[in-house]
């Protein structure tokens, strides 16, 4: 058990964009036992439910709290501009920043990117979430940076997006408090990063079932000498068990002679 003794199961935290999917599977083929319940939660909203102790890991975006928080970046995503799909930046395979200049672009309250403002001119107001930016970029009043991720869950056919090469990053990290790394922590930790079922990173070998039965010193114990197990083998006129040798066999009484008649 993990987090609370009223927690059967291991509770794994993610932020919008992020796909544990792949992860899940593998836990559930080597922790049978020990269900995954994943609780998806806003970006801005996982470092307290992690405080809280109401998940046992999450899969969040750095930067995080590392004098509480332990964590391990997994990978970085690409960033992208979302725009109208009859916008002229579709035109380019890829934008930079300064093509985004005279461009209006949203900076909703819940970028997950670490910057005071995006390039371009500021909107007129700051949209609460980045699905309500989504919603105004399709009504083509401004554009949006997000990572691609955030971009492909709020897909809509008439918006489309192009890769922004010099952009901020987002980078997602397996995050948990330090205070709190269980063991069930260190298999998810185990399968992350693409360790072997077998491989014990420092957990203690299991040891090998133990006889039923007496003790070692018991059964030593009890041990009888082989010569005297049912008799020697001497007695059985058998062989040894040592050598495999015949014993001797017992030598015959002398005959008796006839008395001899006087003469």
């Amino acid at each position: 058990m993990t987090g609370s003794e009223e927690t059967p199961s291991f509770r794994l935290a993610y932020v919008p964009g992020v796909t544990p999917a792949k992860w899940v599977r593998i836990w559930n083929e080597r922790r049978p036992d020990i269900p995954l319940t994943l609780r998806q939660v806003p970006a801005a909203a996982a470092s307290d439910l992690l405080r809280a102790g109401d998940a046992d890991a999450g899969l969040v975006r750095l930067p995080v709290d590392r004098t509480f928080f332990s964590a391990i970046p997994l990978y970085t995503e690409t960033t992208v501009v979302v725009v109208p799909k009859d916008h002229l930046i579709t035109a380019a395979e890829e934008v930079t920043v300064a093509d985004l200049g005279e461009e209006v672009l949203f900076h909703p309250l819940d970028d997950v990117f670490d910057w005071d403002a995006p390039p371009g001119e500021p909107a007129f107001e700051r949209p609460a979430t980045t699905e309500d930016a989504v919603e105004l970029v399709a009504a083509g009043v401004g554009l949006l940076v997000v990572p691609q991720s955030l971009a492909r869950l709020y897909h809509r056919r008439d918006l489309t997006y192009r890769p922004l090469t010099d952009g901020p990053e987002s980078i997602v990290a397996l995050s948990w408090p330090e205070e709190a790394t269980t063991d069930l922590v260190d298999d998810f930790i185990g399968i992350v990063r693409g360790r072997t079922v077998n491989s014990t990173r420092g957990r203690q070998a299991a040891q090998p079932p133990k006889t039923a039965g007496t003790s070692p010193e018991k059964a030593q114990r009890g041990k009888k000498p082989a010569a005297a197990a049912k008799g020697t083998s001497a007695a059985r006129g058998g062989r040894t068990r040592a050598t495999g040798a015949k014993s001797a066999k017992p030598a015959k009484p002398a005959k008796r002679g006839k008395p001899r008649r006087s003469s």
